[in-house]
């Protein structure tokens, strides 16, 4: 059984997927591109504020499903840009300090809407 998880305190879905599915205990939230949910827009401050947003829509609709980032145990962080690994991994680090959460992080050719970063999360419930 599995219950579909939405809230406007992050990006809509641009595309036919949830924010995220309850299933099994666990809970996948799709990613999270660095869009503002009120104004629509991309954050400000380049990959930094990009990573940031990114990470505050995802733990948005985490609480949306009653979680939190220290439920989370795996994250994927797809960048356009490998160069920018260094500056988004000391953003990620400020909100995973302990118990980090495993991770793969890869540079893919393109992003939706041009995005520099986008994180996908699978949390535990509990």
């Amino acid at each position: 059984m599995k219950e579909i998880i939405n809230t406007s305190a992050a990006p809509a879905a641009i595309g036919p997927y949830s924010q995220a599915v309850k299933a099994g205990g666990l809970l996948f939230v799709s990613g999270q591109i660095p869009l503002d949910p009120e104004s629509g827009e991309f954050a400000a401050g380049g990959i930094e504020g990009q990573t940031h947003r990114c990470i505050k829509n995802l733990a948005a609709v985490l609480a949306a499903a009653g979680a939190g980032l220290e439920d989370v145990v795996k994250t994927t962080v797809f960048l356009s840009d490998m160069g920018n690994f260094a500056a988004m991994n000391g953003v990620y680090a400020q909100y995973f300090p302990t118990g980090c959460p495993a991770r793969a992080a890869v540079e893919v050719a393109r992003l939706p809407k041009d995005a520099l970063v986008e994180i996908e999360a699978v949390a535990v419930l509990g």
